[in-house]
C-alpha cells in the first residue's frame, strides 16, 4: 500500500512538473494602422487543440505549450490569415506580435473605403460594416444591417428586406432612387440612369461587407451625388483553399443555405458560391368557407456566383490580373401592394385580403464583369472593368376593383375609403362578384439591361513632405428599361379568384427608355503634415430617349410611335478638408454639389443641391466615434410618380422645387472591458443617433397622388426626425451574445406641418433583436437569432396601398462550418 502511495505522489509531481516546465506564447494583435487593437482574433497551433483568442485589448496568451515546432495561425473574419512557423522551448515565453490586414484593403478595384483602416484617410463621413459585424446577427435584411450607420433613412415594406427603400441624409427613400447602389464598385440598379426605381437589390445574405460613403468624396461614385453611395462587397477569392457552409431554419418556414469554396494558386484563383433563401411568409391570406387560395405569402430566392482570376507572378515587373465574375439571382416572391384598412390592421395586422391571392413577382438577374488590373509600380496602377447586368421582372398584382355598378376604383383609394366603396371592398375581401371583370390584375412586366466600361487611374507620389494622390476615372455607360405590360380580369367566386379574361401583352404599357451616359471624374488628394485637402470634379453627359409604341401597336411596328428626348450636361465639383490633431482625433469638413439625373421629359431639370458637412472622428484605446452636422440645400428636388410610393404609377418625374435638409449624425463604440488586459471577454457597446429635418421651401401642386398640394414649410414625407440604435455585445473565444435595439420616430406619410393626423403617419417603435453563437470546434459553430423579441406591432408604411406591418417576432437556429 505504501509503495502505491509513493508511486502516485511521484507521478503527480512529475505531471505537475511537466506542465510547470511547458512554455507559453503571448503577444498582441493590431490592425494595419498600428493603433487599433483587434479583439476576438483566433490564435492557435495548427493541427492541435491548443489555442485561444485575443481579449478586448488585443492581447492573447497560450499557456502550457509543450516543447516543439509549430505553425501558429492567426485568423479573424474579414482579415487575411497569418501563418508563422515557430519553435517553442521547454519553458519561458515566446513573444509573437502581429499586424493584420483587412481582406478588402488589398482589393481597391472593388472597394470605396479600403476597409476600416482606409476610413481615416477619407475627408468625409464614411462607414464600413465588416464581415465580423455582419455575422454578429446573421442578418439577411439590408434594412437591419444598416442599423449601425447614422444618416440612413429606411422605409420597410415586406419585413424580409427583399424590396428595400433607402435614402441617405434626407434624400427620398423611394426604391433607392436617390442613392448610388453598387456591388464591387459596379452600378447595380437594373437601369441606374433610365429607371433607378427598380426591384433589384443585391442579396444581403451573400454580402461580405458594406460601405456607405457620404459627403464630398462621393462625387467619384455618381450619378447620384446628393445623399451618397452604398457599395456591397461580394465574397472575395480566398488566399488559400477554404470554404464554408451554413444552414439555418426558423420561424415562418424560414430556411437558408449558404455555401462557398475557393482557392488561390500562383497564377490562378477562384471562388464559387450559392445562397438559397426561402420562407412561407408571416402574412395570412383570407379563407372564405374553407376555400382559401392555396398559396402562402412567402418567397424563394436562389443566388449563384463565381469568380475566376488569372494573374502574373506576384513579383512581376508589371503585375497584372484578369478577373471574370458571373452571377445569377432568381426570385419567386408572393408579395403584394395591397395592405389593410386601419380597422382591419387593428384587428389582425398580418392579414392579407383574398383579392391579393394571385399577387406574385418573379425576377431573374444576371451579372457579368471582366476586370483587368495593372500595377506598373507602387505609385501607378490602372483598373478597367467591362460589365453587363440583365434583369427581368413581372410583378403580377391587383390594381383595381370594379363594383356591381361598373365603377372602377384603385386599391389605394379603396382602402382609404372602404365605406364609400363598400361593394368593391366586399369583393376585395372575398365576397362573390356579380361581374366577371371585377378584379383587374396588372402584369407589370419589365426587362432591363445595364452595360458599360469604366477605367480608373491612380497615381501617387511625394515631393519633399507633401504627399500627392490623383484619381482619374471615366465610364461609358448605357442602360434601358422595356415596359411590356397587360391587365388580366378576374371574378371573385366565394373567396377564390377565377381568371375570366387574359389580357393581350403590351396593351397596358408598351414603351422603351434608353440612357446613354459618359461620366468622368478627377480627384486630387494633397497631404501636408496633419492637413489633407481633397478637391475633385465630376462630369456627367446624359442623353435619355423614350419610344412609346402605344397600347394598340403590340407588334411595335411604329404605327403609333411617339418619341421624346432629354439631354443633360453637368459639372459636379466638391472639396473635402481634414485636419488630424494626432493619431486619434481629426476634424473634417466638405462642400459639394448634389445631382440626380432627370428623366426623358425635355422640360425636366436635373435635381441639384449644394451640400455641406462638418464633423470630427476619434479612435483610441477601445473608443471610437464620429459626429457630423450636415446641410443639403436643394435648388430643385425631383419627385417621381411611383406606384410604390402611393402614386399613379406613371413613373414620370416632376420638379419639386426647393427643399432644405439639415441633420446630425452620431455614432460611438466603446469596449467596456478594454482596460481589463487580463480579461478573456470583450463587451463592445455602440450608440447610433440620427436627427433629420427636411422641409419644402415653396408652394406647388405636385400632380402626384402621394404628395398632392405642397406648401412652404411642409415636412418631407417618410422621413423620421429621430432614429436611435443601441447595440451591446459580450464576446468570448467560445461564444458571443449580442443585443440590438432600434428606435424609429413616427413619420408623416404625406407632406404637412404641425401635428400629424392619425391617418397620415406611421408608428414610432422600439424593436429589439438578439443573437447568440457558440463555437463547438474551431471550425464549427452554432448560432441563433431573434428579431422583434417583444413581438411589437407597428405600422411601417401606408403605401403603396393601405397599412403594412413590421416583421413579427421570429427565431432562427443554424450551424456554420468552415474548412
Amino acid at each position: 500500500m505504501k509503495r502505491i502511495i509513493i508511486t502516485t505522489v511521484i507521478a503527480t509531481i512529475s505531471y505537475i512538473g511537466a506542465f510547470a516546465q511547458n512554455a507559453s506564447i503571448e503577444g498582441s494583435i493590431k490592425n494595419t494602422d498600428s493603433t487599433s487593437a483587434l479583439a476576438n482574433v483566433s490564435v492557435y497551433l495548427d493541427k492541435t487543440n491548443i489555442g485561444t483568442s485575443t481579449n478586448a485589448s488585443g492581447n492573447y496568451e497560450i499557456k502550457n505549450v509543450p516543447e516543439g515546432s509549430y505553425t501558429l495561425v492567426v485568423s479573424s473574419i474579414g482579415y487575411i490569415t497569418i501563418k508563422k512557423e515557430i519553435n517553442v522551448g521547454k519553458s519561458g515565453v515566446t513573444k509573437q506580435d502581429f499586424i493584420m490586414t483587412e481582406t478588402i484593403s488589398t482589393l481597391l478595384e472593388v472597394t470605396i473605403t479600403g476597409g476600416s483602416t482606409g476610413i481615416r484617410d477619407i475627408p468625409g463621413s464614411v462607414h464600413y460594416i465588416s464581415p465580423k459585424e455582419i455575422q454578429k446577427f446573421n442578418y439577411t435584411d439590408i434594412n437591419r444591417t444598416l442599423r449601425a450607420v447614422p444618416g440612413v433613412n429606411v422605409q420597410e415594406e415586406d419585413g424580409f428586406g427583399l424590396f428595400p427603400s433607402i435614402g441617405l441624409r434626407g434624400t427620398g427613400v423611394e426604391r433607392n432612387t436617390k442613392i448610388t447602389v453598387m456591388e464591387d464598385g459596379i452600378l447595380m440598379a437594373p437601369a441606374p440612369y433610365a429607371a433607378p426605381a427598380a426591384y433589384y437589390f443585391p442579396t444581403m445574405g451573400r454580402i461580405q461587407g458594406v460601405e456607405i460613403i457620404k459627403g464630398s468624396s462621393q462625387i467619384k461614385y455618381g450619378p447620384y451625388t446628393t445623399g451618397g453611395a452604398i457599395n456591397l462587397i461580394s465574397t472575395q477569392i480566398p488566399t488559400e483553399f477554404s470554404g464554408k457552409i451554413s444552414l439555418l431554419g426558423g420561424s415562418f418556414g424560414g430556411r437558408n443555405v449558404h455555401a462557398v469554396v475557393g482557392n488561390s494558386h500562383k497564377n490562378f484563383a477562384y471562388v464559387v458560391e450559392t445562397y438559397q433563401q426561402g420562407s412561407n411568409g408571416f402574412k395570412k391570406l383570407d379563407e372564405v368557407d374553407g376555400r382559401g387560395f392555396d398559396r402562402d405569402s412567402g418567397f424563394n430566392k436562389q443566388d449563384y456566383l463565381a469568380k475566376f482570376r488569372i494573374n502574373t507572378n506576384a513579383d512581376a515587373k508589371i503585375y497584372q490580373s484578369l478577373t471574370f465574375k458571373i452571377g445569377q439571382s432568381i426570385g419567386k416572391i408572393n408579395e403584394t401592394y395591397l395592405g389593410l384598412t386601419q380597422e382591419d390592421f387593428d384587428i389582425n395586422p398580418i392579414r392579407r385580403y383574398a383579392g391579393s391571392q394571385v399577387d406574385q413577382i418573379n425576377t431573374t438577374q444576371s451579372q457579368f464583369s471582366l476586370t483587368h488590373k495593372a500595377k506598373f509600380s507602387k505609385s501607378f496602377n490602372i483598373t478597367t472593368v467591362a460589365y453587363r447586368t440583365n434583369f427581368s421582372r413581372n410583378w403580377y398584382k391587383l390594381n383595381k376593383v370594379k363594383d356591381s355598378t361598373g365603377t372602377k376604383t384603385k386599391i389605394a383609394e379603396l382602402l382609404e375609403n372602404p365605406t364609400e366603396f363598400d361593394d368593391a371592398f366586399d369583393i376585395l375581401t372575398g365576397t362573390s362578384s356579380t361581374l366577371n371583370d371585377a378584379l383587374f390584375v396588372k402584369a407589370n412586366n419589365r426587362s432591363y439591361y445595364s452595360q458599360g466600361v469604366q477605367t480608373t487611374f491612380n497615381f501617387n507620389f511625394q515631393t519633399n513632405k507633401i504627399t500627392h494622390n490623383i484619381d482619374l476615372g471615366i465610364r461609358v455607360h448605357q442602360d434601358q428599361i422595356d415596359r411590356f405590360q397587360w391587365v388580366d380580369e378576374y371574378a371573385m367566386d366565394n373567396g377564390v379568384m377565377e381568371l375570366t379574361k387574359a389580357g393581350i401583352h403590351g396593351t397596358e404599357s408598351n414603351r422603351v427608355e434608353t440612357a446613354n451616359a459618359i461620366a468622368t471624374y478627377l480627384q486630387y488628394k494633397l497631404k501636408v503634415g496633419k492637413f489633407t485637402a481633397t478637391p475633385g470634379i465630376r462630369y456627367e453627359n446624359i442623353i435619355q430617349d423614350r419610344k412609346d409604341f402605344g397600347k394598340t401597336d403590340t407588334e411595335r411596328t411604329g404605327s403609333s410611335l411617339s418619341k421624346r428626348s432629354n439631354t443633360v450636361d453637368v459639372f459636379i465639383p466638391g472639396i473635402g478638408l481634414d485636419y488630424r490633431f494626432n493619431n486619434y482625433i481629426s476634424t473634417f469638413m466638405g462642400i459639394h454639389k448634389g445631382f440626380s439625373p432627370p428623366g426623358s421629359k425635355d422640360e425636366l431639370e436635373p435635381e441639384e443641391s449644394i451640400n455641406y458637412e462638418l464633423g470630427t472622428r476619434y479612435k483610441k484605446n477601445g473608443l471610437s466615434g464620429q459626429t457630423v452636422l450636415f446641410f443639403n440645400n436643394y435648388e430643385n428636388l425631383l419627385g417621381a410618380d411611383l406606384e410604390a410610393a402611393g402614386g399613379g404609377g406613371t413613373n414620370e418625374q416632376f420638379n419639386g422645387g426647393a427643399v432644405k435638409t439639415k441633420g446630425l449624425e452620431f455614432n460611438l463604440t466603446y469596449d467596456l472591458f478594454y482596460s481589463k488586459s487580463k480579461s478573456a471577454f470583450s463587451m463592445p457597446i455602440t450608440v447610433v443617433y440620427t436627427y433629420t429635418d427636411a422641409k419644402f421651401q415653396n408652394n406647388f401642386d405636385s400632380d402626384f397622388e402621394g404628395w398632392g398640394e405642397v406648401s412652404a414649410g411642409d415636412q418631407f414625407p417618410y422621413m423620421a426626425n429621430h432614429q436611435f440604435t443601441l447595440i451591446l455585445g459580450l464576446e468570448h473565444h467560445k461564444f458571443g451574445l449580442n443585443i440590438s435595439g432600434k428606435y424609429m420616430d413616427e413619420m408623416r406619410t404625406a407632406p404637412g406641418q404641425g401635428k400629424i393626423l392619425s391617418n397620415e403617419k406611421t408608428d414610432s417603435y422600439f424593436v429589439i433583436d438578439a443573437s447568440v453563437n457558440y463555437k463547438l470546434h474551431k471550425n464549427v459553430s452554432l448560432f441563433a437569432n431573434a428579431t422583434n423579441l417583444t413581438d411589437k406591432v407597428y405600422v411601417v408604411a401606408r403605401r403603396p396601398a393601405g397599412l403594412r406591418p413590421g416583421m413579427p417576432r421570429a427565431f432562427n437556429l443554424g450551424l456554420k462550418a468552415n474548412f
